[in-house]
């Protein structure tokens, strides 16, 4: 009896296992989607003109004390 019982407890355990797979990879689906989000919307700021000027000036000025 105890030998079924570990059996079906293992059985259930695999089925439960095998639906969170599906949970995990759409987890994984929405925080790329949220990642790539969030990179084009930095790809946008950081190439408007002020934040262009700004990262030019602090190249400018780095160069200008090492130089």
């Amino acid at each position: 009896m105890t030998h079924k019982l570990i059996r079906l407890r293992a059985r259930c355990r695999a089925i439960a296992g095998a639906q969170d797979r599906g949970m995990t990879t759409a987890e994984y689906a929405v925080g790329i989607m949220a990642a790539c989000t969030f990179a084009l919307v930095l790809l946008g700021v950081v190439k408007s003109d002020a934040v262009r000027g700004a990262l030019a000036g602090i190249v400018q000025s780095a160069l200008g004390i090492a130089g």
